[in-house]
């Protein structure tokens, strides 16, 4: 193969190209350069490509501020130095390679910074629900333990030798009323269930009361939504129970002398 062929050859092999914009291996950059400096023909092409790249930075950059170069000049010491620096096919080279190196580092970074944001906010969130979801279960196991606290001290209650029970039922005016009440005299405890209470206008309630020798003292408002047992305050020698129909919110005194359901005590017998 002559000379021109091996040109020709070189040329198409596009290692120019690839050396331009620092992709050669060390053997093709030895190789590249090694044209470059024997063939007039490939230094010729080479400084023609780097002319158009050259170029085509420029119309791609970003132009600087206008004074910028004169600010730059008027910092400088006027004794300051300056060193000339000869152009070389080198410099040039190395020039397009760390552009284009900076710019891919800095794809790269943007990119990885975003997905990295993406992750942690997500990571934050997750955490976030975890940590209300542990929070919630603890409140949840507070309520449960403590219900069963309760539960297991009315089944005390109810299963203590001493403890009375009282069934008071409705009268002709509330014949569905049932309720029914456990007194314990000795440990002072008193629970009502409430088993049914025959609907009421919205005006008016069922208020539970204590006949202490004569006296009617309140225990407490009775509702559908106490369809439970419950613990009532307990009243000391009272004689009996009675429930009574009063106005919304309840009665200071029992406003009829006629309740809907009452029972004797025998607490004291």
């Amino acid at each position: 193969m002559n000379v021109n062929e091996q040109i020709t050859t070189f040329l198409k092999s596009n290692l120019l190209d690839k050396y331009l914009i620092g992709q050669t291996t060390a053997s093709e950059t030895e190789e590249v350069e090694h044209y470059i400096n024997t063939y007039p023909e490939v230094k010729k092409v080479y400084e023609k490509l780097q002319d158009k790249l050259e170029l085509s930075a420029q119309i791609n950059a970003v132009k600087a501020p206008k004074n910028a170069l004169d600010n730059i000049l008027n910092a400088l010491e006027e004794d300051t130095p300056v060193i000339p620096i000869q152009p070389t096919h080198k410099p040039k080279r190395k020039w397009f390679s760390l552009a284009i190196a900076a710019s891919v580092a800095a794809l790269l970074f943007a990119g990885s910074s975003a997905y990295l944001f993406v992750q942690n906010s997500n990571l934050s969130n997750e955490n976030q629900v975890i940590v209300d979801e542990i929070f919630d279960l603890r409140s949840d196991i507070a309520k449960n333990n403590s219900r069963l606290t309760d539960i297991l001290e009315q089944f005390k209650q109810l299963n203590n030798p001493e403890t009375e029970k009282y069934v008071l039922k409705g009268n002709r005016s509330a014949k569905d009323l049932k309720t029914v009440a456990y007194i314990n005299p000795k440990e002072k405890k008193s629970m009502i269930d409430v088993v049914s209470l025959p609907q009421l206008p919205d005006d008016q309630v069922y208020q539970i009361w204590a006949d202490i020798q004569g006296k009617m003292v309140s225990l407490g408002i009775l509702t559908e939504a106490d369809r439970k047992l419950q613990e009532i305050p307990y009243t000391e020698d009272a004689l009996g129970l009675s429930i009574s129909v009063e106005p919304k919110g309840g009665s200071l005194e029992r406003s009829s002398d006629t309740p809907v359901a009452e029972i004797s005590l025998k607490l004291n017998d």
